[in-house]
């Protein structure tokens, strides 16, 4: 048995589901904002229940993450994606991540989201109590001065988030990619670590500078983070671990656009298209909040249309051909974007904080 995110022939139409703008922006002396749009569309025929029970600290987490929807609810939650965003210690920066449930696991019974909300739950504990860069004083306990996550990269993040999770009673198996990145308030630098095919791009000047390429054993297998009940033997599973993770860190520029997304999305739409989405609202005005969450959202909206489509040559569609297959056009999946758009030195009102 090999876990790896299986290939919907049911391509539907749907309304997506939009998680409102979280903005995040420090306050000076710190010169980099950084303001954050999020949008998600589950699959639509994605489970409707919850994945945890209402009391437990996961479930009022995600009610926070996916709450508040604009748009027809077809699920509870973004399917099989989860996400965060969480303003780290001292407003020293933003940690964020997305990951995305195998898929295979649906077939022994189990909800492929679990592992993923559990994965990005924990990443956001950790963050909160985290600095992105080194620290502005001393160390406020003992505790603290001793802790691996005095300063947390986003490596050793999705390492401590994936430790919980194997730890987590509430999740007794699954598999998940995951993309964890910090952003550094002072510095503007920009770390990530990427297990799997989600990814992230940058936009400079309309222009993609930058795209993280997937992790895969092969294709429509990405590299993904399991836990494995006892009773399964690990022979032929697929199995890969935070250390597998790719690392990349850049400085990033006022008015840099960063997406960060599952491979619904990237299945679907080119990188310049999605530059071209971005291009087309910045060129709308408005505030930077409201842009962000436009960019989110539209993006959102595109790529289901082109989940529907089969006159229209999809990056899947490409990935099969290169592998001797055929399939037209887009590819059914969860789809969840993060946009972030970065200002430096601009002195602006108290900003909304970010409570993950």
């Amino acid at each position: 048995m090999q876990l790896s995110a299986r290939l919907s022939s049911r391509a539907r139409s749907v309304k997506p589901l939009v998680l409102y703008c979280r903005t995040y922006s420090t306050s000076l002396p710190r010169p980099y904002r950084f303001h954050i749009g999020t949008s998600f569309a589950a699959k639509p025929w994605g489970s409707k229940k919850a994945k945890f029970p209402a009391s437990t600290e996961i479930s009022e987490w995600a009610k926070k993450q996916f709450g508040n929807k604009k748009f027809i609810k077809t699920t509870k939650d973004a399917g099989e994606d989860a996400f965060f965003v969480q303003e780290m210690k001292n407003k020293s920066g933003i940690a964020l991540g997305v990951a995305d449930g195998v898929g295979g696991w649906a077939d022994s019974g189990v909800d492929p989201g679990v592992f993923s909300q559990a994965l990005m739950f924990h990443a956001h504990k950790y963050a909160q109590r985290a600095w992105a860069g080194e620290s502005d004083g001393i160390p406020e306990t003992e505790e603290e001065e001793t802790s691996s996550t005095w300063e947390l990269p986003p490596e050793e993040c999705l390492s401590l988030a994936y430790q919980a999770v194997l730890r987590e009673k509430l999740v007794p198996c699954g598999s998940s990619t995951a993309l964890t990145a910090t952003l550094n308030a002072r510095s503007g630098l920009m770390r990530t670590a990427n297990l799997g095919d989600s990814g992230y791009l940058i936009i400079r000047n309309s222009n993609v500078i930058y795209t993280q390429q997937p992790q895969t054993h092969y294709f429509n297998c990405p590299r993904q983070l399991s836990k494995f009940p006892p009773k399964m033997k690990n022979d032929g599973l697929i199995m890969d671990f935070p250390e597998d993770a790719d690392l990349h860190s850049v400085k990033l520029r006022h008015s840099d656009v960063v997406l960060f997304y599952t491979d619904g999305v990237s299945d679907n739409v080119w990188p310049q298209e999605l530059a071209e989405i971005v291009s087309t609202i910045l060129r709308q005005g408005g505030s930077e909040q409201n842009q962000v969450q436009l960019i989110a959202d539209n993006i959102i909206h595109y790529t289901r249309q082109c989940m529907a489509r089969q006159n229209k040559v999809s990056p899947f569609e490409s990935y099969a051909s290169q592998e001797g297959l055929v399939h037209p056009g887009g590819k059914v999946d969860d789809a969840t974007v993060i946009c972030c758009m970065v200002s430096e030195g601009v002195d602006e009102a108290e900003p909304t904080p970010i409570v993950g």
